[in-house]
C-alpha cells in the first residue's frame, strides 16, 4: 500500500494506526499511479514527459526548414522516453503476471487447505463415531466383566444341581406331607362330624329320656298326692262313723 501511515500510542500500551488517506482516497492514488507510472508524489509523471516529448519532435517534423538533425535528435529522445516508459510497465506486466500466478497458486492452496478442513472434519466426525463406538463397546465389557465377576462368586454347576435336587427332594417331601396332612384333615373332619351327630342324637336321647323321667315323677307325685288325698278322705269318714 502506497499511502503513508504512522502509528501513535495509545492509552494501556496499545498501538492504533492513523492513516493520512482512507481506503477510497487510497485506491484514486494508485489507480491514477499506475495510469500515469507514477511512482513518487514528487517530479514529473512519465506519460506527461513523454507526451512533452512527442509533442517536441512533431513539432519538429512539421517544421519547413532544414531540420533533419534536430528531428533525428527528438526522434531518438522520443524513443528512449519510450523505452523508459515501456520498460517499467513490462515490469509492471511481468509482476501481475508473477501476482496472478501466485494468487492462482494460493486460490489452489487454499481450496486445497479447505479440502483438507472438509477432509478433517469428516475424519473427525468418524473419530467420534468410532470413539462413541468404542465407549459403548468398553462399558459392554466393563458390564459383562462384571457379570463375570458375579457368576464367578457363584457356586459351581455341579453344586448349584445338587443344591436344586436336595430342594425339589425337600419341595417333594414337604407336598407329599401336605398330602398326607391333607387326608387327615379330611379323615378327621368326618370323625368331627360323626362324632358331633353322635353327640347331637345323644343329646336328643338324653332329652327324651331327662323329660320322661320328668314325666314319671310328675306322674309319681299326682299319683302320691292323689292317694294321700285318698287317706285323708278315709281317715274323715272314719271319724264321722265314730261319732
Amino acid at each position: 500500500m502506497l499511502a503513508k501511515g504512522r502509528k501513535v500510542a495509545g492509552r494501556g500500551g496499545d498501538m492504533s494506526a492513523h492513516y493520512a488517506f482512507g481506503l477510497q482516497e487510497d485506491d484514486a492514488i494508485i489507480k491514477r499511479r499506475l495510469l500515469t507510472r507514477t511512482t513518487t508524489t514528487r517530479g514529473e509523471p512519465p506519460l506527461k514527459k513523454l507526451q512533452k516529448k512527442f509533442m517536441s519532435f512533431a513539432t519538429e517534423v512539421e517544421k519547413d526548414a532544414d531540420n533533419i538533425s534536430d528531428c533525428e535528435r527528438l526522434y531518438k529522445a522520443f524513443l528512449q522516453e519510450i523505452n523508459a516508459f515501456v520498460l517499467p510497465l513490462l515490469k509492471s506486466k511481468a509482476v501481475v503476471d508473477a501476482n496472478l500466478r501466485e494468487k492462482e497458486s494460493f486460490n489452489e492452496l487454499q481450496d486445497e487447505i479447505q479440502r483438507q478442513i472438509l477432509q478433517a472434519q469428516t475424519d473427525i466426525e468418524e473419530l467420534k463415531k468410532k470413539l462413541e463406538q468404542s465407549r459403548i463397546e468398553r462399558l459392554y465389557k466393563e458390564e459383562c466383566e462384571a457379570i463375570r465377576k458375579m457368576i464367578s462368586l457363584q457356586p459351581s454347576r455341579s453344586e448349584t444341581e445338587k443344591l436344586i435336587a436336595g430342594l425339589e427332594k425337600e419341595i417333594a417331601n414337604l407336598e407329599a406331607e401336605n398330602t398326607a396332612s391333607i387326608r387327615t384333615l379330611e379323615l378327621r373332619k368326618k370323625q368331627l362330624s360323626l362324632l358331633l351327630h353322635v353327640v347331637e342324637e345323644l343329646q336328643i336321647s338324653i332329652e327324651d329320656e331327662q323329660r320322661s323321667i320328668a314325666d314319671e315323677l310328675r306322674a309319681g307325685a299326682e299319683e302320691q298326692q292323689n292317694m294321700s288325698t285318698d287317706e285323708g278322705s278315709g281317715d274323715a269318714s272314719d271319724a264321722m262313723a265314730l261319732d
